[in-house]
């Protein structure tokens, strides 16, 4: 979970300057276009008072036609051609410009008397008229966004900050929990495969140490044959695991539950009667389809009718049950063994953990078929059997 911490602080923190970069290149662009739009509108605006003045030619001007009679903010400059001020009236007679009047043509932005003012110039008859207007306004609304914006800009960056935290801690946990799953894996199958092959290792030094009789030689290679096969169960085990893990997304297909069934308990009767059990099978219902793999509802059938038959007694018996209980498919596998006690059922589909001292398997056998019983949406119900061993049941929607 440290890794998962780490990962996602950074992954947060990446996000945010990713962000914080896309903001201010917005928050710059957006004030950039609100000054040139505001700036446009005062050009506008002197632009129409120069063409109103061109109209009457003679003031005093009342301004645009439809609009208010001119004042301030907006200020206007007549001269004669001999350079002096215009008898009309003026707003700005005492104003002297801090440029040639004649240079001012298209619109700019001047200082006069340490005021910002927007103006522009043309011919107003035979005299040179100037409007000009404040860009207190402009400067007042840039102000006010740009207050908005470093205002807004933390608090969007500490949202942005704890949201991709939390999204990267809620992503990257089941990655995490997978990895540690996958570590803890290696490590107990590392530790289950080296028990075998230390006996094998031990019975072949032994053998080849000094001369022995046969009868020693025969059980060495007896324990040997024995340690080999449990080897070779569980990588076959594991190998199995492997396959199914990468092969969850497989489309699923109706499967009869009762047919396989019968298959599974016609597969098992000959393990059952050499150890003088009876193995029965009792269906009820019309129709058990569920939509599965028939691979591994076999492979589970396998795996619950091998444990069945393993912990129970000679002379026990082994009940397998299919009914179709409304919208529902149930599969029950009843033994007379010894049980699984109440503490043990949290933890009896871990890997390798087994419920029993019994020796033979490697505790992979319920862990495939949880994997099994998850992957095709079924639910497991672990309890008591009426003859008071073990009773295993698993309940699927029906297809």
């Amino acid at each position: 979970m440290d890794l998962v911490g780490t990962g996602a602080r950074r992954v947060a923190l990446l996000a945010a300057g990713i962000v914080a970069a896309l903001y201010l290149l917005i928050a710059v662009s957006v004030l950039l276009i609100v000054t040139h739009n505001l700036t446009s509108s005062i050009d506008a605006n002197n632009s129409s008072w120069l063409r109103s003045m061109a109209a009457q030619r003679a003031g005093p001007f009342p301004g645009p036609p439809g609009g208010e009679r001119f004042q301030a903010p907006v200020l206007w400059w007549m001269y004669h051609p001999d350079g002096n001020y215009s008898d009309s009236s003026t707003e700005a007679r005492t104003v002297t410009l801090p440029v040639p009047y004649r240079s001012i043509k298209d619109p700019q932005t001047i200082t006069v008397s340490g005021t910002d003012l927007r103006v522009m110039g043309g011919l107003v008859g035979d005299d040179w008229a100037v409007v000009g207007q404040t860009m207190s306004s402009v400067y007042q609304a840039r102000s006010n966004l740009i207050l908005a914006e470093v205002v807004i800009a933390p608090v969007l960056l500490v949202v942005v900050f704890l949201g991709a935290l939390a999204i990267g801690r809620r992503v990257a946990s089941p990655i995490e929990r997978a990895r540690q799953r996958q570590m803890d894996f290696t490590a107990d199958a590392s530790h289950e495969l080296r028990t075998p092959l230390a006996v094998i290792q031990a019975q072949t030094s032994l053998a080849l140490g000094q001369p022995r009789e046969v009868e020693w030689y025969q059980r060495a290679f007896e324990r040997v044959n024995q340690e080999s096969k449990r080897m070779g169960g569980m990588v076959d085990d594991l190998l199995w695991l492997a396959r199914f893990e990468a092969t969850t997304a497989i489309k699923p297909e109706p499967v009869d539950v009762a047919i396989m069934a019968q298959q599974a308990v016609d597969r098992f009767t000959t393990v059952a009667e050499a150890r003088h059990q009876r193995l029965a099978l009792h269906v009820s219902g019309d129709s058990h389809v569920i939509a599965a793999s028939p691979e591994w509802l076999d492979h589970l059938l396998g795996v619950l009718l091998d444990n069945a038959c393993k912990y129970t007694p000679e002379q026990g018996s082994v009940d397998v049950r299919v009914t179709a209980e409304g919208h529902q498919i149930k599969l029950v596998v009843d033994d007379s063994g010894p049980g699984i006690a109440p503490e043990q059922r949290d933890w009896i589909f871990d890997r390798f953990r087994r419920a029993s001292d019994q020796p033979g398997g490697a505790g992979l056998g319920l862990a495939i078929a949880d994997a099994v019983v998850r992957a095709t949406n079924g639910r497991w119900d672990v309890g008591t059997s009426p003859a008071g061993g073990a009773s295993m049941a698993i309940t699927w929607p029906r297809a």
